[in-house]
């Protein structure tokens, strides 16, 4: 029989319904249960992409005598930590403070009746191994201390409750205080640590970090931007055939990628493909962009609208097996002449780089030409057994991938692109948002959990790019009023900045406020730096001082520690200098070419809005007067607007002398 997950939207979740462990989904009637029982919790989170989620699943939660341990010892709960973000920041932090080293997936947490945890660990192998000990074991040692040495663990809690109180900023700066020497030492610790030869910051394994790269774009800071890109694009960590990036590589060389596909950073990785692409003319640049926008409407965007999560590492249970190769394999697909060029472009005329016998694609030689076989390739692999695809659909990536989508369709004039990113802001608004709230998930026809911090924030930075591309004034409503239940849910009205959870979402043993960037930028930061937008496009005062006060909650930790806080550095600028409104008014028609060509003008500071005459109802920012001449262009900072123009020649020579 299906245990209880078989009920719930994840598909990681549903990936377990059929283990004899006794799994609960995370709620009141598991948490109930421990205490009435006076149990620990078991509690396992992981997600449905994540190789060595479904290696622990595989070895100990699918085998009946380690489930049999579990369901005697503990009170068991298996989290998504794509559902339920909130869960994983907590048990992460407290993993990081019990264990003195990183967390990951599959994490694995005992926690106290009341949520609390006293011990932690990630995968555990079902026999010793690797110098961690077996799972049936490790439990049954857990449960002696539970029993044998609770005092301890009281005390212990009572530590771990006021480590976790800790992690919240407490008190911050003042608006005088800002200075753009932070955003300076910032991209000075990035170069510290870029890797002139490959691109990127840091070791192995080697993460893309988007928002890392958006900054150094934004400061001309665009060589390590560019090289990083260049060098991505020409991995492994780049499917060549197909479009679209992997999660991270596990070599320094972006050569060998852990080959699960996300959607919350691919939608990054275009709109910075399309800027790469703006300031180099690289064609690669727009290649990859073509190809990873197709990829992400051919298969990630549900019939429905929506974008799916993600791809899994894993096909016929082997990571990779979807996209490597066997040399034979290829020269049976291809002329003579065909594999000549096809090995000499992706390296087939050298070692197998993929456990000793495989070969996973990149790009060999740079100068050469694409082979003109590649299309033969896809198709051949297109017959394979396919990764599996998660399904749900999330508010905070699909709003990455809308901004990114929208952003680039204007910037390469691809309209598809976005009419794709309106399709899934469609399905949000039509599916997700309920009552004047958002829902954070849906699959099946099914939508629910509260939505977080990161989907308010993330959607409305989305709706401001699409709205670049194509102005619609219910758009910009619809942006205030996510900004209003961020002010009303989310915001700290004594400290500032904003909390993960909303007010009314259920009480847990810490209401995380964070700033540092992750694999997706900071919620406060996208919050902060969509409400300056908002509040330039409306007049609304309440959006610039909450923006403001976000900025002077994290402004000192930002001095003191400056790494991992790029989304607040571009919000921090936009504190600096207010980002300038680029109003065009005319008719339609005539706004198409001047909106055309100013898309082709990198203007990260700048929002250019084109907005035929007769729009209505329009903020006052916005409704300027009409005028004689076929295309007027206002250029404002703050109250300030210029004297109308209605040469574009002269705005943009204006454009280039205020920036």
């Amino acid at each position: 029989m299906p245990n209880r997950l078989a009920r719930e939207t994840s598909p990681y979740l549903q990936q377990h319904a059929g283990n004899s462990v006794d799994w609960y989904p995370w709620g009141e009637e598991a948490l109930e249960r421990a205490r009435r029982e006076d149990k620990p919790i078991l509690l396992s989170v992981g997600y449905s992409a994540c190789h060595w989620c479904h290696v622990m699943a595989h070895e100990s939660f699918e085998d009946a005598e380690v489930a049999a341990v579990m369901n005697r010892l503990f009170v068991n709960i298996k989290v998504d930590r794509e559902e339920r973000p909130d869960l994983d920041q907590i048990y992460q932090t407290a993993h990081q403070m019990l264990a003195q080293r990183p967390g990951g997936w599959p994490l694995t947490m005992f926690l106290s009746p009341d949520g609390t945890p006293f011990f932690g660990g990630t995968y555990f192998p079902k026999t010793a191994r690797y110098g961690l000990p077996g799972f049936p074991e490790l439990c049954e040692r857990i449960a002696a201390i539970w029993q044998e040495k609770r005092s301890d663990i009281e005390a212990q809690n009572a530590e771990v409750l006021k480590a976790l109180s800790r992690t919240l900023p407490h008190s911050g700066g003042q608006r005088s205080e800002f200075d753009g020497q932070v955003v300076r030492a910032m991209l000075d610790n990035l170069r510290a640590n870029f890797d002139a030869a490959d691109g990127g910051f840091g070791a192995a394994p080697k993460f893309p970090h988007p928002t890392d790269l958006e900054l150094c774009l934004r400061k001309g800071e665009s060589d390590m931007a560019l090289h990083t890109l260049r060098r991505m694009c020409l991995g492994g960590i780049y499917d060549q055939l197909g479009g679209g990036f992997c999660r991270y590589s596990v070599d320094a060389h972006w050569t060998i990628p852990h080959f699960e596909k996300m959607l919350y950073d691919n939608g990054p990785l275009l709109a910075l493909l399309a800027d790469g692409w703006l300031l180099s003319s690289e064609a690669l640049f727009a290649r990859c962009a073509e190809e990873t926008a197709a990829w992400l409407m051919r298969e990630m965007q549900s019939p429905e609208g929506g974008y799916y999560s993600s791809l899994d590492a894993d096909s016929e249970h082997e990571e990779g097996k979807f996209y490597v190769w066997t040399r034979e394999e290829i020269q049976s697909l291809l002329s003579t002449e065909e594999y000549l060029q096809v090995a000499r472009h992706y390296g087939l005329d050298g070692p197998p780089n993929f456990e000793g016998k495989y070969w996973h694609l990149r790009v060999a030689d740079p100068a050469g030409s694409e082979p003109a076989a590649k299309g033969k390739l896809l198709a051949a692999r297109e017959k394979r057994v396919r990764p599996g695809r998660d399904e749900k659909i999330l508010v905070s990536w699909n709003a990455l991938a809308i901004r990114g989508m929208a952003h680039a369709g204007r910037v390469c004039d691809k309209p598809e692109w976005i009419d794709s990113a309106r399709r899934a802001l469609e399905f949000v608004r039509s599916r997700m948002w309920r009552d004047g709230r958002l829902l954070a998930t849906y699959k099946d026809g099914r939508a629910h959990l509260n939505a977080y911090l990161d989907d308010y924030a993330f959607l409305a930075a989305a709706v401001l790019e699409l709205i670049q591309a194509q102005f619609r004034p219910q758009d910009l409503e619809f942006a205030c009023e996510l900004a209003e239940v961020l002010l009303g849910q989310f915001a700290d009205s004594e400290r500032g900045g904003f909390f993960f959870t909303p007010r009314d979402h259920e009480r847990l043993i810490l209401r995380p406020k964070p700033g540092h960037d992750n694999a997706t930028p900071s919620g406060n930061a996208v919050a902060a730096w969509a409400l300056g937008r908002l509040a330039a496009l409306t007049g609304e005062q309440r959006y610039a001082r909450a923006a403001e006060r976000t900025l002077e909650l994290f402004y000192p930790a930002m001095r003191d520690y400056p790494a991992g806080f790029a989304a607040m550095a571009i919000a921090l600028e936009e504190q600096l200098q207010p980002p300038r409104t680029l109003l065009l008014r005319g008719r339609a028609e005539a706004l198409r070419p001047w909106q055309a060509e100013l898309a082709r003008e990198f203007l990260p500071e700048t929002v250019v809005l084109a907005i035929p005459d007769g729009v209505a109802p329009l903020p006052e920012p916005l409704d300027k007067p009409a005028r004689p001449e076929a295309v007027n262009g206002w250029l404002c900072s703050g109250v300030i607007c210029l004297e109308p123009s209605s040469d574009l020649v002269d705005l943009k020579k204006t454009l280039k002398e205020q920036a």
